[in-house]
């Protein structure tokens, strides 16, 4: 439990901290920790105003995190509500107005918000205190609802909301909400981009390109707990391999519609051709002027290299297009990519994107079921992929399923 000069040192090192996360999930995660560790919460969610609904985006949950096996995550479903009154998170985002409930199951019976139950029931959770804050952009405008459950005093017993806490919190949603701001800007300049590439390729759909991204920072997560990164290289190169991923066919921009619309399979000089859409794609990211430009280069270029180096595009200059001399074979094609000598997030990218293609319906085949995707993946274990990756990926299936899931297509 934090002091009261803890408590303001967090919220003046928070604007710094929360301006280093790029990626909007990523933010999402961060700000509800903080949010919770500022007033000493044991749960909370974050909603997104979508439109007239409030998407369900976010949730920690301390008490049930606890009840599962260590390494594990809390696997919850995505909706959305009504922006009306009849919620509270509803009444806040209608309103305005912050809403600092002792107890949600002793709500005067006068007022037109309610708190429902289902969860509660479903999870055997006891939902007592709740404190729910509008998160505003600078004009005013509702980005989205904060809302942190069941205050607790240092021996853990559940207590309502202080109004110290409620002024915390305010503060809190204020500087919360610019990082807010700013990452949504950021992806949806990503996923501009990805509907200039779906203009093209109609495969490469912003549900495509989130379910990768989801998909690859799992596989990361866990293999940096594998290999003890240290947290704050975690913090910052997952932030950045989520971006990364979601560029990865960005390349195809450059390739005609007469290869990227073919209903049927590619011939052999027209896959020749698509394969150059690595090559082009990591072009875009060459004046490197940041993190992600690195990251996403290095996804561009190798996310279809394989473990055993008959990938693509091999041991190339991205450049000119061309091998250097020591990587060209004498039947005029390249050196492969072994092992290790793919990158990291490549190789990430590679095992996520392959499962969502063959997950997924194309022009020229229907969705495979998980069993045949789950036992492709597995043979590809030592040819395709990285082994280790293979295994950590099916390590965490309920994850992977959730997050195909929460990004399914409209």
């Amino acid at each position: 439990m934090l002091s009261e000069k803890e408590k303001l040192d967090t919220l003046i090192r928070l604007g710094v901290e929360l301006n280093k996360v790029s990626d909007l999930d990523i933010l999402l995660e961060r700000v509800l920790t903080k949010a919770r560790q500022v007033v000493n919460a044991d749960a909370g969610s974050i909603y997104i105003r979508d439109g007239e609904r409030l998407h369900f985006a976010y949730t920690q949950n301390d008490t049930l995190q606890k009840r599962l096996p260590n390494g594990e995550k809390l696997i919850y479903s995505t909706f959305s509500i009504p922006i009306d009154e009849k919620s509270l998170a509803g009444y806040v985002a209608t309103t305005g107005n912050t809403l600092n409930i002792e107890d949600v199951y002793r709500i005067d019976p006068t007022q037109p918000f309610g708190f429902g139950r289902i969860y509660d029931k479903a999870s055997g959770y006891k939902t007592g205190s709740a404190l729910t804050i509008p998160l505003k952009n600078t004009n005013g405008n509702l980005l989205g609802i904060l809302q942190i459950i069941n205050a607790q005093d240092g021996t853990g017993r559940v207590i309502p909301f202080s109004e110290d806490d409620e002024k915390m919190m305010h503060h809190f949603a204020a500087v919360a909400s610019v990082a807010l701001e700013r990452a949504q800007m950021t992806r949806q300049i990503i996923l501009r981009m990805i509907r200039m590439a779906e203009l093209r390729d109609p495969k490469e759909t912003g549900a495509h390109v989130n379910r990768v991204a989801g998909y690859a920072l799992e596989i990361f997560e866990q293999w940096a707990r594998r290999h003890e990164l240290a947290q704050q290289k975690m913090e910052r190169d997952r932030d950045m391999l989520r971006m990364a991923a979601m560029m990865h066919d960005v390349g195809k921009v450059a390739i005609s519609d007469m290869i990227l619309k073919k209903p049927d399979r590619l011939a052999e000089d027209e896959f020749e051709i698509m394969k150059q859409h690595t090559v082009l794609g990591a072009r875009l990211f060459l004046d490197q002027q940041s993190d992600f430009d690195t990251a996403a280069g290095q996804v561009a270029l190798n996310h279809h290299e394989r473990w055993d180096g008959s990938g693509y595009p091999g041991h190339i200059d991205v450049a000119t297009g061309r091998p250097p001399k020591e990587n060209a074979l004498p039947d005029g094609s390249v050196k492969g990519k072994v092992g290790k000598e793919i990158p990291l997030f490549g190789r990430i990218v590679c095992l996520a994107d392959v499962y969502d293609a063959l997950s997924s319906a194309r022009s020229y085949k229907e969705a495979w079921d998980e069993g045949r995707v789950l036992e492709a993946i597995s043979k590809g274990a030592g040819s395709q992929f990285d082994p280790e990756l293979v295994e950590i990926f099916l390590s965490r299936l309920d994850v992977i399923r959730s997050i195909q899931h929460r990004y399914g297509e409209k």
